[in-house]
């Protein structure tokens, strides 16, 4: 199993979470909290309270952590495509791709990857719905201090098993949405035909957004189930979560992010596939 796309899938992994972590704690307040009116009102009230860094909370964890789980993603996704076709990532290049091994190699790696993810996820998701300011003198300190406390914190609290709080939700989200961001990635590269930097962009970024178009509805579940617990438990599972949630909001508290979701997504997973494609050729 080649080694560089794991390496590939970790430096890819890292560039795009620095380009798109302030829309997603945009993105996670909006779907976990209800103190705010839209996205300009929640990105307003998030600068004036907690100035630019609050944006980026959260960010020191994932930066290397998600960093690992995209290596594990690339590398699985790779590495099962391997497995099903017989033919290397060169080698793919050069013929029609077969979609159904695509798709059933992205959702390996989805699922995969969800169960990596399910911990550092979680204390990234905590984390960004801190809205109090840096601490100073008079001001209530956080309730965690930073991602190995708030690790450190849920196990005294929630137990081993708070840790993979949301977990079930995670796994539905990107079995099936990473199936369909390589599947649509692949399948635009293809039907492009060049093998330049523009198409590797284009079909990154679409892939994207098509991915979270999916996902979005599950991700709403799962930072509602994340930040259940934190005072006391709310859901009693990931079905009681959705129908709660349906019943107090509506349906369409499902779709609460898709607008930032899609907006992300495009310069996320353009650079995403574009440094990974580059990577490996440059590691290969």
């Amino acid at each position: 199993m080649p080694v560089e796309e794991f390496v590939a899938g970790w430096i890819s992994g890292a560039a795009g979470l620095i380009l798109g972590h302030p829309l997603d704690t945009v993105k996670v307040r909006l779907q976990t909290q209800n103190v705010y009116r839209g996205i300009v009102d929640c990105v307003i009230k998030t600068y004036q309270r907690e100035s630019v860094l609050g944006f980026f909370k959260g960010m020191s964890f994932p930066i290397c952590s998600v960093a690992v789980v995209n290596s594990v993603l690339f590398g699985t996704y790779s590495n099962s495509l391997l497995l099903l076709s017989s033919t290397s990532h060169q080698d793919r290049k050069a013929q029609p791709p077969n979609y159904g091994h695509i798709f059933v190699a992205g959702s390996i790696a989805g699922f995969v990857q969800a169960y990596c993810l399910a911990p550092f996820d979680l204390i990234k998701v905590r984390l960004q719905n801190q809205t109090e300011p840096r601490a100073r003198p008079g001001v209530a300190p956080s309730h965690y201090r930073g991602p190995l406390h708030c690790a450190r914190t849920i196990l005294r609290e929630e137990g081993p098993r708070g840790l993979f709080r949301g977990a079930w939700a995670l796994v539905l989200r990107d079995t099936p949405s990473l199936g369909l961001y390589f599947l649509t990635y692949e399948g635009l590269s293809w039907w492009l035909t060049s093998d330049g930097s523009a198409t590797m962009l284009v079909a990154g970024g679409f892939a994207g957004i098509i991915s979270w178009v999916v996902a979005t509805p599950l991700d709403v579940v799962k930072a509602r189930m994340q930040m259940d617990g934190l005072k006391q438990q709310e859901y009693r599972g990931l079905l009681d979560c959705m129908v709660s949630s349906a019943r107090q909001e509506g349906p369409g508290v499902f779709f609460r992010g898709l607008t930032l979701n899609s907006a992300r997504a495009f310069p996320v997973n353009a650079v995403t596939f574009f440094s990974y494609e580059h990577l490996l050729r440059f590691l290969s």
